[in-house]
This record gives C-alpha cells, sequence and structure tokens, in this order.
C-alpha cells in the first residue's frame, strides 16, 4: 500500500513529473510566443502531431535523433506560416484558421502513417535519445537531452522577450500594433516570425513524444496535450518562468494520477483519477486567470493603415 508521503519520496515520481512536463514545456512555450504577437494559434494540437509523426519518420528513415527534431520544427513552421498567412496575411479568424489547421495536420500525418505502412498492425520504433547519465544532477540526469534544452529554453525565451529590441517589438505588436507601425516595426512581419518560431517549438514538443519519451509514432498520441498548453499561457499570464511552473503542476497532478491508479488501497473509479490533474489545472486556472493581463491586441486583426 502506497501513501501520498511513498509517492512524493520516490525519485522516480519526480522523474515522471519532469518527463511529462517536457511536452508541455515547448508547446506552452510556442503558444506564448504566438499570443504575445497578438496571433491565437489553435491549431497546435495537430502541429503537434505532425511533429511527432515527421520527426519519428525522419529518424525511421535515416536520420540522426537531432536531425529529427530538426524536421519536426520545419514541419511545425510551415503550418505556422500557413497560419501566418491566413490571419496575418489575409486577416481571417484567428480561432477558424487555427482549427482547420489542427484538423488539416493531424489528417495529413495519419494518412502519412497509414501510407507508409499500410500492412503494419504495430508501429516500427526506432532508438530514442538516451538519458544524460553523465550529468550529476539526480532527476535532471534520468531525463534526455530534449528535456534539458527545453528547460534552457524558458530563459532564453524571457531574456529574447524581455531584454532584446525583438523582444520588444514582439510585444508591442501585441499590445498595441499602431504604436508599433508608428515606430517603423512591421506588424505582418513581426506576427509572422512569432507564429513561424512559436509553431517551430510546437513540432518539437510533439517530437518529444516519440523521439525522448517513447520510441514509435502511435495515433492520438497528443492526446489533448496541445489544449493544455493553450490553457497554461493563460496560467502563466503570458511569461515563460510561470509557464514553466503551470506546466510542472499540470504534470504533477498527471504523474500523482497515475501513481494512486497503480496504489494498492485505490477505491476510486479509475475514472475519477484521470480527471484529477485535468480539475485541479482548472481550479487553478481560475483563481490566477481572474488576474491575468492579456496582450490587447490578442485575435484583433491588424490591417496596416488602419486606425
Amino acid at each position: 500500500m502506497s501513501t501520498l508521503a511513498d509517492i512524493l519520496a520516490n525519485g522516480a515520481f519526480w522523474v515522471a513529473v519532469l518527463r511529462i512536463a517536457t511536452p508541455l514545456v515547448l508547446g506552452t512555450l510556442g503558444v506564448l510566443l504566438c499570443e504575445r504577437a497578438g496571433v491565437l494559434n489553435l491549431g497546435i494540437e495537430g502541429i503537434m502531431v505532425a511533429g511527432a509523426f515527421t520527426g519519428w519518420l525522419a529518424v525511421y528513415l535515416g536520420l540522426p535523433l537531432w536531425g529529427g527534431v530538426a524536421v519536426a520544427a520545419l514541419t511545425g513552421a510551415v503550418f505556422g506560416l500557413l497560419h501566418a498567412a491566413l490571419t496575418v496575411g489575409l486577416a481571417l479568424s484567428q480561432h477558424v484558421s487555427g482549427l482547420g489547421i489542427t484538423m488539416l495536420a493531424t489528417a495529413l500525418s495519419y494518412y502519412g502513417y497509414r501510407v507508409s505502412f499500410p500492412k503494419v498492425n504495430t508501429p516500427p520504433t526506432i532508438t530514442p535519445f538516451a538519458p544524460m547519465d553523465w550529468l550529476p544532477l539526480p532527476v535532471l540526469s534520468q531525463q534526455t537531452s530534449l528535456t534539458l534544452a527545453a528547460l534552457l529554453l524558458v530563459p532564453l525565451v524571457a531574456y529574447l522577450l524581455y531584454r532584446t529590441p525583438a523582444g520588444l517589438a514582439l510585444r508591442m505588436v501585441g499590445e498595441n500594433p499602431q504604436a508599433a507601425e508608428g515606430q517603423g516595426v512591421s506588424v505582418a512581419a513581426t506576427r509572422t516570425a512569432a507564429i513561424v518560431a512559436g509553431s517551430a517549438l510546437m513540432g518539437v514538443a510533439g517530437a518529444f513524444l516519440t523521439l525522448s519519451a517513447f520510441n514509435a509514432f502511435f495515433l492520438n498520441m497528443i492526446n489533448g496535450r496541445g489544449w493544455i498548453c493553450v490553457a497554461l499561457v493563460v496560467f502563466a499570464s503570458w511569461r515563460p518562468g510561470k509557464a514553466l511552473l503551470g506546466a510542472l503542476l499540470f504534470a504533477f497532478f498527471d504523474a500523482l494520477q497515475l501513481r494512486l491508479q497503480q496504489a494498492g488501497d485505490a477505491v476510486l473509479p479509475y475514472q475519477v483519477y484521470l480527471m484529477l490533474p485535468y480539475l485541479l489545472s482548472i481550479l487553478a486556472l481560475v483563481l490566477v486567470a481572474r488576474r491575468a493581463s492579456y496582450p490587447q491586441a490578442l485575435m484583433k486583426p491588424y490591417r496596416k493603415g488602419e486606425r
């Protein structure tokens, strides 16, 4: 029989928390970049699926693991460019464009999988990233280099947003695009760059699942992680540091429900444990979102010269 104290004292539990949090960190940073520039990207769920598939397929066909990560990032960037063309170039609905990209990317990935492996019932496997045994840190040493990269991206994105002219321009077009245009900043170019970069991170978030957490591509493996990332950005008040905390919080609840299901004294139906991370995350989101200060131009199309 496992108690809560036993679970929390187990190092394997914290290893699982960090592993579960990694794709959420990458995806949340991607959404954050898009929304800081004033564009909602609901294509994240499909982009993560496409990144997971193309990254895994590239490695299966012979590319090195980091080559697979690059392919996944490029896949995400291409879908991001499409989203930018529709929402920035044509000023179409960001909601409709994002949901359309999710359906398109998901359908193309599943179709590509079926065409590539028409007679295979069990997905072929690859050799994934190995743990960083050389790292003298107990929990981090059992993660892969993609997790380390995700953690390092948090301060890097924060520095970009708050300490560089490019970050200032990005935040300006998300708050007041008219003022940004008055200062000579190209709103269209800045938003497009943010969407492409953010979507590339979403593609890498999906690739983490096939190249690091698992060693194969499965249908429905993203399992709503993209939508969780969208909610985590609100929880984080559009700040990278809080985004990391939000991802770790959700991962903590998710890892905890898995351990509670496995406990010999579990008396509740397993569906209750499955709901636990989502219910607690919604509660945290409600408590924090009221005080969140969102980008003022978020979801507002901008046409040059309009006032």
